[in-house]
């Protein structure tokens, strides 16, 4: 029996809430089979993510439970004005899909890429953002994402699993994947599994490296990142985003505010990628396993830190 995908818990969630409504921007890849299943409760309003946003305020202020679904650069960018004052001013559960974020959008160019969604998105207050690493998570976390109370950023990702998950999905919880008392890699997303991969070549090395998984970025499992903070020699945040806003700003703040001052490597980006196959921009951008692996064997060497 094949595994549930994101379509079939959507639909199976959508059969037992009567609340809940399925809208898109034109962006049916994931819920293509849906539209005669559902028939009036699922919208297309054509590339208009305007006013997908607009109309999805009107049916939560009515009761409903949309779940808007649009390529993740044009929903945040866009609708961001929507977004912020129709949503999230008023606390609205809407439930915003962004296809296609970060190096997903891989053969697309810079207007196609959303690398600073997770930075707008966190900057609405009561704003949610989940970042799944893989179809499973993506489908573990979908029934809690349209049971919070709050708006919700979702960064869809479906690729297929290559890590194996020791924890069940919870808002505000990460999953210690590796762990190791050296360096801890922090990441979400798609790069979790190639995170895994460089912990195991740093611990080829002789350096005891771990993995954990914050797959919410808001909320944000503080506690674990905390206690990283104050074991590790090295932390390093890896992210298919922006430098600025994202999850090395998250770290960055929080350790500031608890007066915690780790080492902190930040992998990021701070241009536009070039477009390619996917595996081909990991490998042009560093972001393989292999790549991350040597980037912290240069930063344990230069910054004279012990394994």
């Amino acid at each position: 029996m094949s595994a549930a995908t994101y379509e079939d818990v959507l639909l199976a969630a959508a059969k037992s809430d009567p609340r809940i409504v399925v809208m898109t921007a034109e962006n049916r890849a994931a819920i293509r089979g849906l539209p005669p299943l559902l028939g009036d409760r699922f919208i297309d309003v054509g590339i208009c993510e305007q006013t997908m946003i607009g109309a999805a305020t009107g049916l939560a202020l009515r009761g409903r439970i949309p779940v808007v679904h649009a390529l993740a650069t044009f929903l945040v960018m866009r609708a961001f004005e929507f977004i912020r004052t129709d949503v999230g001013i008023l606390g609205l559960p809407v439930k915003l899909v962004g296809a296609v974020p970060g190096f997903l959008s891989d053969g697309n160019g810079p207007t196609h890429q959303a690398i600073e969604d997770v930075s707008l998105m966190r900057g609405i207050p009561g704003m949610h953002v989940v970042c799944p690493s893989d179809e499973r998570e993506l489908v573990e976390a979908l029934p809690a994402v349209l049971a919070s109370p709050h708006p919700t950023y979702l960064r869809f990702n479906a690729s297929p699993c290559r890590v194996e998950h020791h924890k069940p999905f919870a808002l505000g919880q990460s999953e210690l994947i590796l762990d190791g008392q050296a360096v801890m890699l922090l990441g979400y997303g798609l790069l979790v599994p190639e995170l895994v991969v460089a912990a195991q070549e740093l611990r080829s090395a002789g350096i005891d490296a771990g993995v954990l998984n914050l797959r919410t970025l808001v909320p944000f499992d503080e506690a674990a990142v905390l206690k990283h903070a104050a074991s590790a020699r090295l932390l390093v945040t890896v992210e298919d985003h922006f430098k600025v806003g994202g999850l090395f700003s998250i770290v960055a703040e929080l350790c500031l505010r608890e007066h915690v001052s780790p080492h902190v490597l930040p992998l990021a980006l701070d241009r536009w990628f070039r477009p390619a196959l996917l595996p081909d921009v990991l490998r042009t951008e560093g972001f393989t396993g292999p790549a991350i692996a040597a980037r912290v064997r240069d930063a344990l060497a230069t910054k004279k830190l012990h394994a």
